[in-house]
């Protein structure tokens, strides 16, 4: 009976503070900054505005970075773009439903963010680019590189799969709609909890605690799983070993989200593509390990 009333007196509590308390910033020890301060620009691809980011020569050879469910552009490759940069003219666009592009409302599939990034790739005049893909972005890639194949010069396809879901798929997609849920109850605490995941992991240097938690706040839940769904119907196992591009996949050994057995199917299903194993690497390894990266792209573009 007393656990019961100390856990409705901490839910009402919160509760109140939640309808009625002041929304305050975490704090953090260190002096907080920007990892990535480049200015961006949003060009129209239809009806809607896409948000991008460039670096380095724009006379050099183009790379373009695709992110991930969850993290936008910047939030996911703030740590390889100022390396990458040093060789090549690298872009780093906010797919729809993330970052500062477009929020669109309404079933989407990973084939609309492909045909997404192609109406981008158009408008800035870009084709035959080397194209990065990390998790949800390595699908991303696939679909771009099969339905607009004058945009993929060569493909780097890391923490991704064919068919990122290949088991227990109806209790990942109980585990979908119960993170909507908490995102609508509130996305304070899920910010919170997933910055401090990332600081510990070395994900996420000291001075840009702040930065990264005022990001993940910028979600809104519907739209967010709206897109996780379509990574969980996602499948190309039938086609993607027939996609004729030049193709690097990188394996993070110890994946936690996408399963590591269906990312070495991928790999098996392209068997000319070039392997990266990032050994004992998780999920955020292209933050925390973002070294071994750098060196396996330049070598595979140059």
């Amino acid at each position: 009976m007393r656990l019961r009333r100390v856990a409705g007196f901490t839910a009402a509590g919160w509760l109140a503070w939640r309808l009625f308390g002041p929304d305050l910033a975490p704090r953090f020890p260190h002096p907080q900054a920007n990892p990535l301060p480049i200015p961006g620009r949003t060009l129209f691809v239809g009806q809607h505005e896409m948000f991008v980011r460039e670096a380095g020569d724009p006379d050099s050879q183009v790379l373009v970075l695709v992110h991930g469910w969850n993290l936008d552009g910047t939030m996911t490759f703030h740590r390889i773009v100022p390396l990458l940069a040093e060789g090549y003219r690298v872009i780093v666009p906010d797919l729809r439903n993330h970052g500062k592009s477009d929020w669109v409302r309404g079933p989407v599939e990973i084939t609309d963010l492909a045909d997404d990034l192609a109406g981008l790739l158009d408008a800035m005049g870009v084709s035959g680019a080397t194209v990065l893909g990390y998790s949800m972005g390595g699908m991303v890639v696939q679909e771009l590189a099969r339905r607009h194949p004058r945009h993929v010069g060569a493909m780097v396809l890391a923490a991704t799969a064919a068919q990122p879901i290949p088991r227990l798929r109806p209790a990942a997609r109980l585990a979908f709609w119960l993170g909507r849920s908490g995102l609508r109850l509130s996305n304070h605490e899920v910010a919170r909890v997933t910055g401090e995941l990332l600081y510990r992991s070395g994900a996420v240097r000291p001075q840009h605690r702040l930065w990264m938690h005022q990001a993940l706040l910028k979600r809104d839940p519907d739209l967010y799983y709206e897109v996780g769904a379509a990574v969980w119907r996602f499948d190309s196992r039938n086609w993607v070993g027939h996609l004729p591009q030049r193709t690097m996949i990188f394996i993070p050994t110890a994946d936690q989200v996408v399963p590591p057995e269906a990312q070495y199917e991928l790999s098996d299903l392209m068997p000319e593509a070039e392997l990266v194993e990032v050994n004992g690497g998780y999920h955020e390894s292209i933050l925390n390990r973002a070294g071994e990266y750098v060196d396996a792209i330049r070598r595979f573009i140059d």
